[in-house]
C-alpha cells in the first residue's frame, strides 16, 4: 500500500476584516480615486474642472483583497463611492472592462442607494439598482460602473471576480460609456452621453 502524500497547498488562505458599515479595513491600503482622477468622465467639462479647483474631493476608494491573478481564484474586494455630483452628474468609479472579456462579477450592497451601470461592446445597455442587501450580477462582456444617488450617504458594495479577470480602464477612459445618469428634481435619469466616443 502506497503512503499518502500531503497535499501542499498552492495559494495561501486570505482572510480580511472590514467594517460591513463602512466598507473600510484597517489591515490594508484603498485605492484612492479623488475627483480630479476622473478626468475626462463627466459629461459637463466646466463643472468638473471648477469642482477640483474648489476642493479635490476623494470620489471613491476601493480595496483589492490580494488574492493571486489566477484563473482557479476569486478575487474580491469592497468598493466606497462617496456622495455628490458633477453638474448635475452624481459621483460614479470609473467603470471597465476586464481585460478577459468574457469574466463575470458580482457586487453585494452593503449600505447606500445607487446604480451599476452596464454596456456591452456592442451597445447593449443594462441598469440595476443598488440597495443594501441587493446583489447584482454583471455578465460577461459587460463594462460596469457604480452610481451612488444618494444625496448624503456612501455606496458600499462588496465585489468578487475571476482572479484572472484583469481590468480595462483604458477603454472607458478614450471613449466613455454611452449613458450617463443625472439628477433630476431629486431622482436618476438616464441621458445619453454627449461626449461618447470624444
Amino acid at each position: 500500500m502506497t503512503a499518502a502524500v500531503p497535499l501542499t497547498p498552492t495559494t495561501k488562505a486570505v482572510a480580511t476584516a472590514f467594517d460591513l458599515a463602512t466598507g473600510l479595513t484597517d489591515e490594508r491600503p484603498s485605492l484612492k480615486r479623488p475627483l480630479s482622477a476622473m478626468a475626462g468622465m463627466y459629461a459637463d467639462t466646466a463643472a468638473f474642472d471648477a469642482a477640483v479647483a474648489a476642493d479635490d474631493v476623494l470620489s471613491y476608494e476601493f480595496y483589492d483583497f490580494g488574492v493571486p491573478s489566477l484563473e482557479t481564484e476569486v478575487a474580491y474586494g469592497t468598493s466606497i463611492t462617496y456622495p455628490g455630483k458633477v453638474g448635475d452628474e452624481y459621483f460614479m468609479t470609473k467603470g471597465h472592462f476586464h481585460t478577459r472579456l468574457e469574466s463575470a462579477e458580482i457586487y453585494l450592497c452593503l449600505s447606500g442607494q445607487g446604480l451599476m451601470l452596464m454596456e456591452s461592446p456592442e451597445g447593449d445597455i443594462q441598469v440595476e439598482e443598488f440597495r443594501p442587501g441587493r446583489s447584482v450580477y454583471v455578465p460577461g462582456r459587460y463594462a460596469h460602473r457604480s452610481v451612488n444617488t444618494s444625496p448624503d450617504e456612501p455606496l458600499i458594495t462588496f465585489f468578487a471576480f475571476p482572479g484572472d479577470a484583469g481590468h480595462d480602464y483604458g477603454t472607458i477612459e478614450t471613449k466613455g460609456f454611452r449613458k450617463i445618469v443625472v439628477d433630476r428634481d431629486g431622482s436618476p435619469e438616464l441621458l445619453d452621453n454627449p461626449r461618447w466616443g470624444n
